[in-house]
């Protein structure tokens, strides 16, 4: 017998928390577009791309949160982990929603409130790059290789408790690894890279230890299982595929934009036959 991850709305839809999640996950969305509207009327450039980006990572978090067809097996609990921990946090940074922010507010104590919470200490450490994958991958190994996942299938203030630290832990290491909002301290590209690059070594290596055994205190079809795996080995990649397309645009416009500065301040060479400077 397969003790899936169930939810007791599951089979009927998502019931009165789900649609909580999902109005909620709508009116962060109407709130987006309000504050891209604003920058438009008032003839800011902001690409309409953003806009779809940000609605549809908040949609995806909302969905594999509240969705009624998200936990009927453990590939389906798989799916839901990459909507909301990998997919949806990555759109919503490409979103560049802090920026947004900053730009659409008044000047005043409420944007800088908001600046100084971006540049304060605490973010600062939250968004190291490395302390951020530990957040990320090194929740995800104890949700996995220990009897945490099989815990929330009893208690549901649990189960919501994962929920919300895989889709913030997502949310900082996309913020960490990409850099496309204005935090206090913007880290090279060999750490954010290199983070990138452990972060997603542990992922595979999570993945190929659940083809090989399911959470403890767990039991699951090996056809689940193994699909469950081969999901979060696969998709995973993908993920950090983008992720790292974004830092390879972003280093490949910043270097660009330093060459620009420097030929442009480089001095101008004297034309063929000018008499120069007379000693």
């Amino acid at each position: 017998m397969s003790l899936a991850h169930t939810h007791p709305e599951a089979a009927t839809g998502p019931g009165t928390a789900g649609m909580c999640v999902l109005l909620a996950g709508l009116l962060v969305a109407a709130v987006y577009w309000a504050g891209a509207a604003r920058l438009r009327r008032r003839g800011d450039a902001w690409p309409r791309r953003r806009d779809v980006s940000f609605v549809g990572g908040v949609l995806a978090i909302a969905w594999a949160t509240a969705g009624p067809t998200a936990a009927r097996s453990f590939t389906g609990h798989m799916a839901e982990h990459l909507l909301a921990g990998m997919a949806g946090p990555l759109l919503i940074v490409l979103a560049r929603p802090l920026t947004l922010a900053l730009r659409a507010l008044p000047i005043g104590r409420g944007r800088r409130s908001l600046l100084a919470v971006a540049h304060s200490w605490p973010m600062s450490l939250l968004v190291f790059p490395p302390l951020a994958a530990l957040l990320d991958a090194g929740g995800l190994w104890l949700l996995y290789r220990t009897r945490l996942f099989a815990a929330t299938q009893d208690s549901a203030f649990l189960h919501a408790l994962v929920h919300a630290h895989v889709v913030a832990a997502g949310l900082l290491f996309s913020f960490a690894v990409c850099r496309l909002d204005p935090l206090r301290r913007r880290w090279s590209l060999t750490v954010r890279g290199g983070t990138l690059l452990a972060a997603g070594a542990l992922h595979a290596v999570l993945a190929r230890t659940l083809y090989a055994s399911p959470p403890p205190g767990t039991t699951f079809a090996a056809d689940d299982l193994h699909n469950a795996a081969r999901l979060m080995y696969y998709g995973g990649d993908l993920a950090e595929l983008g992720l790292a397309v974004v830092v390879g645009v972003g280093w490949y416009a910043a270097r660009a934009r330093r060459d620009r500065h420097a030929t442009a301040s480089r001095p101008a060479a004297l034309p063929t036959g000018s008499p120069g400077r007379v000693a």
